[in-house]
């Protein structure tokens, strides 16, 4: 019944760790799923941070624009969902991002066509999280954010924060106003890292503060570069927790917004849009397993090899370049003549002393008087 766009800015707020968060913590009624598109115009950063690479990269945002120009867009966004639920139900989707910032300039025509494929999902049962990382609510990607139900803006609550997202929130207040659905869609998300205050922080930026989030490094890093985000420990976060009380608010705002402009969801007679094949999943999280403790073993056997619980696969040798010829043998460097030995070219000759003309003048005369 809402599609929510996540906007950050300059200095990392977290723009995609809250949205990340959002996705695992968003409360769902029966038969509802909750997608997040991964719409960073600049470059996705789930696929190589929260999954840690478990994920063929094959799957994601740019496979939308070819798609849009066959007038297959719908489709193809069913079939680049990746399913991040713990139990594999399929109820909490992911698109991952784009792989590279070069391929952005390709999807300037997709845009328009993907907000309306979110207000599909909407109609068929979902939820949507749009991720617009730094720079995504604006420029080409900007539709995304006049077409959303609410737009949360995330600010860490240091001087350094609020001065980069002053404005910015400004700019974004002003183009929704102008090309969206109003500004009262805005709202802040803030990383409680600084000593302002909320209301205080609200106020400063003339929008209402619908979440407050506890700066917790080490949770938040489950997020942002991998862990087993199934931990009792990190479900039980005051991170989590703040999250899961934002998603609520964030669903009170969509909802009152939605009957002030008339478009309430008809989602609940809507059937499930179907897929042809189950989502792909990453490969569940497991710690690596230590090494078993050495035991002594007995006289006369030889001792068992360790055995380690992770073995190297071989890396593929890398093609021959075209057009490059195989190089000549490098030619051995010279050694130096050993003493006493024969002589090759390029060596010096030992001289050869004549021992019946007088003494050999390499040996030093013994004097004949007087203390040695």
């Amino acid at each position: 019944m809402a599609v929510v766009a996540i906007s950050g800015g300059p200095g990392a707020p977290g723009a995609t760790t809250t949205a990340l968060a959002l996705l695992l913590a968003w409360p769902l009624a029966e038969g509802r799923r909750v997608v997040l598109l991964e719409c960073d115009p600049d470059g996705g950063a789930v696929l190589a941070g929260a999954l840690e690479g478990r994920l063929d990269a094959g799957y994601g945002l740019r496979h939308l624009a070819v798609a849009d120009r066959r007038g297959r867009l719908a489709e193809t966004l069913w079939e680049q969902l990746v399913d991040l639920s713990r139990d594999g139900t399929g109820n909490r989707l992911l698109l991952p991002g784009l792989t590279d910032p070069a391929q952005a300039p390709g999807l300037a025509y997709t845009w328009e066509p993907l907000v309306a494929a979110c207000h599909d999902l909407d109609a068929a049962g979902c939820d949507v999280i749009v991720d617009l990382g730094r720079n995504g609510a604006h420029g080409a990607s900007a539709p995304l954010a006049r077409g959303a139900d609410a737009v949360l803006v995330t600010v860490r609550t240091t001087l350094r924060g609020l001065s980069a997202a002053r404005p910015r929130v400004a700019a974004l207040a002003a183009d929704l106003d102008a090309n969206g659905t109003g500004s009262d869609a805005l709202g802040l998300i803030l990383v409680h890292e600084g000593p302002y205050a909320a209301a205080e922080v609200g106020k400063a930026l003339g929008a209402p503060v619908l979440g407050l989030l506890p700066h917790e490094p080490r949770s938040a890093r489950v997020l942002s570069d991998g862990g087993d985000s199934g931990d009792r420990r990190f479900v039980r976060s005051a991170l989590m927790r703040a999250v899961r009380s934002t998603a609520d608010e964030v669903r009170l705002l969509t909802g009152r917004r939605r009957l002030r402009l008339g478009t309430a969801s008809t989602a609940a007679a809507a059937p499930v849009a179907p897929q042809a094949a189950p989502f792909p999943q990453p490969e569940p999280y497991q710690p690596q397993p230590q090494p078993d403790q050495y035991q002594p073993h007995p006289e006369g056997q030889p001792a068992a090899q360790p055995q380690y619980p992770y073995q190297p696969e071989p890396q593929p040798q890398p093609a021959p370049l075209a057009g490059f010829a195989p190089r000549q043998p490098v030619p051995q460097p010279f050694a130096p003549p050993t003493p006493g030995g024969p002589s090759g070219p390029g060596q010096e000759m030992e001289p050869r002393w004549r021992t019946d003309t007088g003494p050999d003048p390499r040996q030093a005369p013994t004097p004949t008087g007087g203390a040695r």
